[in-house]
């Protein structure tokens, strides 16, 4: 192995070393953060109030409740639940939080940011000032009074407010803010005229105005210049604030104002919508899903299997600590997702081994069998596009997802984004460094059966005998999806969507029992009544709240019957109308990011490619997305966060898929000059194949055990990936490789010259080792 290999094998064992190292730690001594439905949290009940000029009816509480949902996010909570109930309140569900009191306070104030210019001093707030404008303390000097213009600029014009910590100047914890454009413009003008005064005189002071009471008066500096201002759009609050009181400032800034002033009404600490029951039931599916996977993976790929699978645990370590120490908080939806991911990861490990596979046939089996070191670094090196082309529009969309969404969406992002950095550092980093060491031993050199690259398997030998003419018969596959398509559809005309309560709204409902009931008897009460989809909670040891689509008294008469069954007579304590917890802005942002996150992988993949084969991935990615919707609505199943996690999954999914056969395809165009491109295509998805079916077993191993041990949380979002898997498989083969041989037939790209040898190749179709080329 020559030096420059050697430096390249230690620098990537040094990097392993201390992802791996730093990951143990993190899991070590950070405690995971635990969503509502795994923990609890705090419960806070708002009521909006009148003012002289709005009225607090139902748009103004939605408004207020947008606002509070930016200010908790802000707060560092994630997945909050946030819904209207009834006109005038607002249910704010936060979890695991530590300091409820704080948190009320926090996200119940007003919020009115102003900038004023300073008119001079002021006798007193009950003396009248120099200028007859307002008077107000200067926190700066404790009695003294400053006296304010109109405000200059308001809350509305800045664009973000972040809390740092200044240890160049000594400050402390300050809050930056930065302004729009407009805004920015007029900031300047306000410094600038505030820079024109003599140094001491008050008027040099700019006053940041809080609910009535001045945060901060930063004076002008000497080097500001009078007229010109402070340019670039930014400043600064500061006034000895701790670091909880900075990010608070901040998150409130962030948020903005409300625009009708709330009271706090209720607070109270409540359980984990999901049981302990529930809970082991879907580690166990977890742990059983994994398993068998390995043993997939160990059984098809043989040493390589298992050094993959020793990559896929030490994947899990590192996606969870990262997690863990980006403060994420983990929900059992979210939990599915990360597990469901470990399944998917062993992708990049199946395209390296399958690649090899090949390679070692190429080779010859006594030039292989001298070196298997050899065919399998080169399958690392040439698999690279193909990881790379997938993973980074899988990046793209987390990444807008993160950006434009919020909520659920946004935090669905960061995992994603976890997930596939991980995927990579493990497949193309730990895998192979593996590998390269294992290879190194004489005994595993000596026996290349055992290693797993020995042979192409049944299924690319079969394939490799009789090429399928698929392309042939495009036209007609074509047909054949937009038939199906229209199926899934016309479930969404025919039934409809079934949308869950966090869209709808609906009822909540809290008893008191007459002795104390957990939370998994009570909802296995509700649900044995006919209730399937109801969110129960415990509030306390004898008190259970029920959530529910708007119902009737007969249906209400039924769930307490129900209670009573297990927890002795029930009385109601509340009984509330609720609005959606994923509000009509919560849903516009979503779509707006998943719009520009498709944008993002059609403009990505046009340049990796061609538009041709960007426009064809899309378009069997949104099949798949839109047969998985109407398999729903046909199935009468709710539509719910659950729901959107797992769509979110298929797209991310369905993509990678079709990236790596039109990758291969691309690849065979460039050695197979002179071949007609319905013939490669055919091949690319002949080579690959085995990959898709090898994928897609691995991640059906953790469905199938999600959807029959996860119990019923976990059932519909595992029936929705499931089902994604599936159509994606089918959509790779049926729908984007046939639109893209079509699109590329109807607008060729120019074809590069062919080689003699290439020529030769192309008369021939196979090359010395008996694969298809």
């Amino acid at each position: 192995m020559s030096s420059l290999s050697s430096r390249a094998v230690l620098w990537r064992a040094l990097l392993a070393l201390a992802v791996v190292a730093l990951s143990v730690w993190i899991t070590l001594t950070t405690p995971p953060r635990l969503g509502l439905d795994l923990r609890g949290g705090t419960r806070i009940v708002l009521e909006t109030r009148d003012t002289p000029s709005v009225r607090a009816d139902a748009a103004a509480t939605d408004r207020a409740l947008e606002v509070l949902r930016k200010r908790v996010d802000g707060l560092g909570v994630a997945e909050p639940s946030l819904a209207r109930s009834g006109e005038r309140r607002i249910v704010v569900e936060l979890p695991g939080l530590r300091d409820p009191r704080q948190a009320a306070e926090v996200i119940g104030r007003t919020a009115q940011l102003t900038l004023h210019a300073v008119t001079g001093p002021a006798e007193g707030p009950a003396g009248p000032a120099a200028d007859g404008k307002r008077v107000l303390a200067d926190p700066d000097a404790p009695g003294r009074f400053l006296a304010l213009a109109a405000p200059a600029l308001t809350g509305e014009g800045v664009e973000e407010a972040e809390a740092t910590l200044d240890t160049t100047t000594g400050r402390g914890w300050t809050v930056d803010l930065s302004f729009r454009d407009r805004a920015a413009d007029t900031w300047a003008r306000l410094t600038g005229d505030a820079a024109c005064a003599a140094p001491g005189d008050p008027a040099r002071r700019v006053a940041i105005v809080l609910d009535d009471r001045i945060v901060s008066a930063p004076a002008m500096q000497s080097g500001v210049p009078c007229g010109a201002g402070i340019g670039g759009g930014s400043a600064q609050i500061t006034g000895g604030f701790s670091g909880q009181e900075a990010r608070d400032l901040a998150a409130l800034v962030q948020g903005g104002a409300l625009p009708v002033p709330v009271t706090t009404v209720e607070q109270s600490t409540v359980g984990p919508t999901l049981g302990a029951d529930a809970i082991r039931a879907s580690a166990l599916a977890a742990v059983i899903g994994l398993a068998c996977t390995g043993v997939f993976v160990i059984v098809v790929y043989r040493l390589l299997g298992l050094l993959a699978t020793l990559s896929l645990l030490l994947y899990g370590l590192i996606s969870y600590a990262a997690v863990v120490a980006l403060g994420a908080t983990l929900t059992l939806p979210g939990l599915a997702g990360f597990v469901l991911a470990v399944g998917i990861a062993v992708d990049a490990n199946v395209l390296v081994f399958e690649r090899a596979r090949e390679e070692y046939a190429a080779l010859g089996r006594p030039a292989a069998a001298r070196d298997p070191r050899r065919p399998v670094s080169t399958a690392f090196g040439k698999v690279w596009s193909a990881v790379a082309d997938s993973n980074v529009t899988t990046l793209l969309a987390a990444g807008l997802l993160f950006t434009f969404a919020s909520g659920p969406v946004k935090g669905f992002g960061v995992t994603l984004a976890i997930g596939v950095v991980a995927s990579m550092l493990t497949a193309m980093v730990i895998t192979r460094l593996f590998a390269e060491w294992t290879l190194r031993l004489p005994a595993v050199r000596r026996r290349p059966a055992i290693i797993g690259i020995a042979g192409l398997g049944r299924l690319r030998t079969r394939l490799n005998r009789r090429v399928p003419r698929l392309m042939a018969q495009r036209r007609r596959w074509l047909i054949g999806c937009a038939a199906l398509l229209m199926v899934a559809l016309s479930g969404i005309g025919v039934r409809g969507l079934e949308l869950g309560v966090e869209f709808t709204g609906g009822r909540v409902v809290q008893y008191a029992a007459e002795r104390p009931v957990d939370a998994d008897t009570a909802r296995a009460a509700v649900v044995g009544a006919g209730f399937s989809d109801a969110v129960v909670q415990t509030t306390g040891d004898e008190s259970v709240s029920v959530r529910t689509r708007e119902t009737g008294d007969d249906e209400q008469r039924e769930i307490r019957e129900a209670l009573t069954g297990v927890a002795g007579p029930v009385a109601v304590e509340r009984d509330d109308l609720i609005g959606p917890s994923l509000g009509g802005e919560l849903r516009t942002h979503a779509l707006i990011a998943l719009g520009l996150a498709v944008a993002a992988q059609l403009l990505y993949l046009t340049v990796r490619f061609r538009w041709t084969y960007a426009a064809a991935t899309v378009a069997a990615m949104t099949q798949d997305v839109l047969l998985v919707v109407g398999l729903f609505a046909w199935l009468g199943k709710p539509v719910d966060s659950v729901f959107l996690a797992a769509l979110l999954t298929v797209v991310g999914y369905s993509v990678n898929d079709s990236v790596v056969v039109l990758d291969r395809l691309r690849e065979l165009r460039r050695r197979g000059v002179g071949i007609p491109l319905p013939d490669l295509a055919d091949r690319a998805v002949a080579q690959t194949l085995p990959r898709t079916v090898n994928t897609g077993m691995g991640a059906l191993f953790v469905l199938v055990a999600l959807a029959a041990l996860g119990g019923d949380s976990l059932t519909d979002f595992s029936v929705a990936v499931l089902a994604g898997v599936v159509f994606g498989m089918a959509s790779t083969v049926f729908t984007a490789m046939p639109l893209a041989v079509t699109l590329e037939s109807r607008h060729p790209a120019p074809a590069p010259q062919a080689t003699a040898a290439q020529r030769q190749r192309a008369g021939s179709g196979r090359d010395r080792s008996g694969a298809v080329v």
